[in-house]
């Protein structure tokens, strides 16, 4: 998504605040939230010094994330994250994003050491795409979820945080759609 150079500015005026001065996105839109009391010239100044702040934070976010998606990035990450966890006895020969890859989150072929990586986890925190490279990467060397797979896995140290996270995605996404009272379990009661 391009990022506008000049976006549209909305001032927000606060009895609340006194001092403080802050600019946020809303949508395609600067949000400068000001005090009541702010004069003209400092809304035109904290125009000036803020709006392009907060517009080169969105271009280089826009930039990392682009990044972040492509398979060349998942490769480098997964050759990282073998180093840091697995002393580097994990190699993948290739690491890529697979939209096709819906019923799990990620997959590993041992015997040509590809990893593929549900498009789904694009989004997802960092620490969550790289417990699942990990445990791809694990595959590599130890195939099924032997006590000893399970070792190497458990090297990831947010680990067991990462696979709570992907439970609870995986719980939401076979319940989108279902009233509350459909779910079993939904209430404490």
């Amino acid at each position: 998504m391009p990022v506008p150079s000049q976006p549209e500015v909305v001032v927000r005026r606060s009895a609340r605040r006194r001092r403080t001065v802050s600019a946020h996105w809303s949508e395609d839109t600067v949000v400068l939230s000001v005090p009541q009391s702010a004069t003209r010239r400092e809304i035109e100044h904290w125009t000036r010094e803020l709006v392009p702040r907060v517009v080169e934070r969105r271009r280089r976010e826009a930039a990392r994330g682009a990044d972040r998606r492509s398979d060349d990035s998942l490769l480098r990450r997964a050759q990282e994250l073998s180093r840091r966890h697995l002393d580097g006895r994990a190699r993948p020969s290739d690491v890529r994003w697979s939209a096709r890859q819906t019923a799990r989150w990620g997959s590993a072929t041992p015997a040509t050491g590809v990893v593929r990586i549900s498009a789904q986890l694009q989004e997802a925190p960092e620490w969550v795409l790289d417990f699942v490279l990990v445990h791809e990467l694990a595959h590599l060397l130890e195939a099924d979820h032997s006590p000893r797979f399970r070792e190497l896995e458990a090297r990831y140290p947010l680990a067991g945080k990462a696979q709570a996270f992907l439970d609870g995605a995986a719980w939401a996404h076979r319940n989108a759609g279902r009233a509350p009272e459909d779910q079993r379990g939904a209430s404490p009661s």
